[in-house]
């Protein structure tokens, strides 16, 4: 029922106790922070452990996940890190249930049309490179570098660490629909490129309907929609992101073009009967329209999805963004670091007799003088006599309040 609890001069045995007991019964992440090796026990138990290095040693650090060199870097490490780090991971997991889902799923129609007899829709190869290749380095990058509120406006708007509590970014409803958007992205993905190459002839009047023609359709049809919906999901953008998505998709054209071309890769002629499809299909207008049509029918509804949600419900997310495009961040004030010095003795907690006696009486405090000092003697006010004409009425002045003065 306590928010806070103190507990003072407990073993390291007891502060793990203490962290074991939040979690057991508040089914709760916890944190322990430490400094010194009495704090090793609490950071092991704890999920998260974090270790001050300083004048304690190293156990502390070297038992803990996340170590800084002082207490007040925490804020920054759970509001800043921690959400943009919790944020990646929740997107990582909801892109790759996406794009295997859907990768399958094609295979699932596919199957009502092969007799269920096992054969794949897409090229070997294809199916080899998609995970390891095609696909990897994209949300690689997106898991390293997405950030969707910049550090400054995040430690400005403290609320947005809430949803993280929550879990409102990745559970059971997130995987649903995760779940149902792959399941509509396979139905375009599969029945639009069938649908159009049924029947279909190239401009000489040559047939074009054939099974390497509709595997090579589909699975460029599916790459370039896995490739929008990523930069859909990426709020942030750097360098790196764009040679990943631009050099990923220029690496599956190029293989493609390659393996499929005639001439190349001539000893693998018995294993793959796609030497030729590239010529054959890339180059017909209708084969590209295709493309472009379930592109659109595929992202389309996302992007309206996400515009009505953002205008009817949006998420502290969505107003921080709009601030952080519309406003400017006031920057703040530089501190001042005052020293205090207290005549109070820093002596506490001892199993022996100590200095108890001594504060308790008081004795030791400064005591502070009843009188008024003046505000100017008659050697402070000579020194305006050499000066301009407002200083010397100033000392004037003074002269004047001292002689009605206490």
């Amino acid at each position: 029922m306590c928010q806070t609890v103190i507990c003072c001069r407990v073993t390291p045995l007891q502060k793990a106790q203490v962290v074991q007991l939040v979690k057991k019964y508040k089914q709760a992440v916890t944190l322990a922070i430490g400094d010194g090796a009495n704090d090793v026990s609490m950071i092991k138990v704890a999920h998260i452990g974090v270790g001050i290095s300083g004048q304690e040693g190293m156990q502390a650090v070297l038992s803990s996940d996340f170590s800084f060199a002082q207490f007040r870097y925490l804020q920054r490490l759970l509001l800043v890190h921690g959400r943009w780090s919790y944020i990646r991971m929740c997107k990582f997991l909801g892109y790759f249930f996406y794009k295997n889902f859907t990768f399958t799923l094609v295979q699932f129609w596919y199957a009502f049309f092969c007799g269920f007899s096992a054969q794949t829709v897409y090229e070997d190869w294809f199916i080899t490179f998609y995970n390891m290749v095609y696909t990897a380095l994209p949300v690689l990058g997106m898991c390293l570098f997405d950030q969707d509120v910049n550090d400054r406006w995040s430690l400005y708007h403290p609320q947005l660490y809430a949803p993280g509590q929550k879990n409102q970014y990745f559970n059971k409803k997130a995987f649903v629909n995760c779940v149902m958007h792959s399941c509509y992205s396979s139905l375009i993905l599969f029945f639009i490129p069938w649908a159009s190459m049924h029947d279909t002839v190239r401009d000489d009047g040559k047939e074009i309907a054939d099974y390497q023609s509709f595997a090579l359709l589909a699975q460029t049809c599916l790459l370039i929609v896995v490739y929008t919906q990523l930069c859909l999901d990426t709020y942030y953008w750097t360098a790196v992101n764009h040679f990943f998505v631009w050099g990923s998709m220029v690496a599956y054209f190029s293989i493609t073009l390659t393996m499929c071309s005639n001439g190349m890769f001539y000893m693998f002629t018995s294993s793959f009967p796609f030497i030729g499809t590239t010529r054959n299909s890339l180059n017909q207008p209708n084969v590209w329209l295709t493309i472009f049509l379930t592109f659109l029918l595929c992202i389309l509804p996302v992007v309206a999805f996400r515009f009505i949600f953002i205008q009817l419900r949006p998420t502290i997310n969505d107003k921080v963004r709009y601030k952080m495009r519309t406003e400017e961040l006031p920057v703040p004030a530089p501190r001042r670091l005052r020293r205090r010095h207290s005549t109070r003795s820093g002596y506490a907690f001892s199993h022996s007799q100590g200095y108890g006696d001594l504060v308790t009486s008081r004795k030791f405090l400064m005591k502070r003088s009843t009188k008024r000092a003046p505000l100017f003697t008659q050697t402070d006010s000579s020194i305006f006599q050499n000066q301009p004409q407002h200083y010397r009425t100033i000392a004037e002045e003074a002269e004047e309040s001292q002689g009605h003065s206490p």
